[in-house]
């Protein structure tokens, strides 16, 4: 067992949530043993917050991992595991919030989840496969699908709710008529995409930052190497003796914001932890915020139709494009 121990947060809801999470999403996926074994690992490691989601198809193999891990001693009890999943688009609607959390909850073979999310502020048709949206878009009922949030809370389902991918105006409706404020809006979030508006707004709401793509997701479609090619975390690296993801990772934990890690290599899934135990300077946090071109990573634009909710990205972000 390692003997690695990440700082938690107390959120809103009162639930402690560790700050560094592992997150389960990946194309394509692993076959569900090898995903059960490196989720073992990751326990074995010293993660023990996970993110998983209904849309990521990882949720079967988080569960058997959680299992085996009790089974096994890794970890003493339930409580010692932090377990966050989400809403799907095609399940954002009042009657179907509830149903889907417990068809999530049978797949991780859980009794409760530490959080769930809101996965974006989108509906879609029931049934609509992958990102295929055109013309499959529906007005988005945020006031009666986060009601069915807070039932699902007060149920004891879920240990705390919470949103992923709102900006400021969005939540600001939220915050309107929620009974349960959001404790959690989870956002992509790194050195190449800093979130200052957005986090200076949920600072001030009480409402905890989590920080999606926190290495830019240079993997992925849709990613970019801004991150993990930036001369300026190379530069500072060097000088600390730590890798440019180690420099981009500890960057967003000293924001105050919770970090999902995701790799699948054991070597770097060990390093991502390794940001515990040392700091950037103020000059090396200066260079960061003002030296590193700031683009948003996922642009959102399979959320943008003529004739959808959302004409134009500045909608889908709340002008924070």
């Amino acid at each position: 067992m390692s003997d690695v121990v990440v700082p938690e947060v107390v959120l809103s809801s009162g639930t402690r949530m560790p700050l560094i999470g592992m997150g389960g999403a990946t194309t394509p996926l692993p076959p569900p043993d090898v995903l059960t074994s490196i989720f073992l690992d990751a326990i074995e490691f010293g993660y023990h917050h996970f993110d998983t989601a209904a849309y990521y198809g990882s949720e079967e193999a988080l569960g058997r991992a959680v299992a085996e891990a009790l089974d096994q001693g890794l970890v003493k009890s339930r409580g010692d595991i932090f377990i966050t999943t989400k809403l799907w688009c095609t399940d954002a609607h009042p009657d179907l919030v509830l149903p889907a959390l417990k068809k999530s909850l049978q797949r991780l073979g859980l009794e409760y989840v530490d959080l769930y999310l809101i996965h974006w502020p989108v509906r879609v048709k029931e049934g609509t496969p992958g990102f295929d949206f055109k013309g499959k878009m529906l007005p988005f009922d945020m006031r009666g699908t986060w009601e069915a949030m807070e039932e699902c809370s007060k149920l004891g389902l879920a240990k705390a709710i919470g949103v992923s991918n709102f900006g400021t105006k969005k939540l600001s409706q939220l915050l309107m008529h929620a009974t349960i404020p959001p404790a959690v809006n989870q956002v992509e979030m790194n050195v190449g995409w800093q979130q200052e508006k957005l986090r200076a707004y949920c600072r001030e709401k009480g409402i905890h930052v989590s920080a999606w793509s926190p290495l830019g997701a240079s993997g992925a479609p849709w990613g970019s190497s801004v991150v993990v090619e930036s001369p300026v975390l190379k530069e500072i690296g060097m000088a600390k003796g730590k890798t440019v993801a180690q420099v981009a990772l500890r960057w967003v934990y000293e924001q105050g914001a919770s970090v999902i890690v995701k790799s699948f290599n054991k070597e770097r899934m060990k390093e991502n932890l390794q940001i515990l135990d040392w700091e950037l300077s103020q000059e090396d946090s200066d260079k960061i915020k003002l030296q590193i071109p700031q683009r948003r990573g996922y642009s959102g634009g399979m959320f943008v139709f003529e004739d959808g909710p959302y004409k134009s990205l500045d909608e889908l972000w709340d002008g924070d494009v």
